[in-house]
């Protein structure tokens, strides 16, 4: 049973990091990577679709992405969902091809997108503490019912200030690197 919660609890605490990591890829740095698109939304046939669902998104450059969108006639639409994304970019239509040229981020650009890193770590941290909270919870009713011993029960709430301790330790491990790469010139 205490094997369960610790079980229940590593999970949740590898979702957090998953969910900080997909929001992390959002945010821009300096050089081009395809995930920044992922956001993005264009409206195919009443859909909305992502960007990669309906074309191919590659980094032939560092400062540069292409799309090349399947079917040509939605070439506009994906140009027009890129420009009004509001990540900054500014698509320029090749024939079939979109250039996304990464414009170079100025210092105060920088900061605020550190500022939303932070902020996107404080929330995974918040997600591991209420499951270190919901852990402790099972642990006190298993106590409580008499299915576990009081030893075992403080040796897992132990493990659970553990866990979380190593969970927490990943999350600023992870906005450590994303900070460096955003502030990298």
């Amino acid at each position: 049973m205490l094997e369960d919660v610790m079980k229940e609890l590593k999970t949740a605490i590898e979702k957090a990091h998953e969910a900080l990591r997909r929001e992390l890829s959002r945010l821009r740095t300096g050089r081009a990577h395809p995930d920044l698109l992922d956001s993005i939304r264009i409206d195919y046939y009443g859909t909305p679709t992502p960007v990669a669902k309906m074309a191919t998104v590659s980094v032939p450059e560092p400062r540069l992405l292409t799309v090349k969108p399947w079917d040509k006639s939605q070439v506009r639409a994906v140009e027009k969902a890129i420009r009004e994304s509001g990540l900054g970019l500014n698509p320029q239509v090749d024939g079939d091809l979109i250039r996304v040229p990464m414009p170079p981020l100025s210092e105060e650009r920088r900061r605020e997108l550190v500022k939303l890193a932070r902020k996107a770590g404080e929330e995974c941290k918040v997600a591991i503490r209420k499951a270190r909270h919901d852990a402790k919870d099972m642990v006190d009713a298993l106590d409580k019912d008499g299915e576990v011993s009081a030893d075992e029960a403080d040796r897992a709430r132990k493990k659970i200030e553990e866990t979380v301790a190593a969970g927490t330790a990943k999350v600023d491990e992870i906005l450590q690197k994303k900070e460096k790469d955003i502030l990298e010139v």
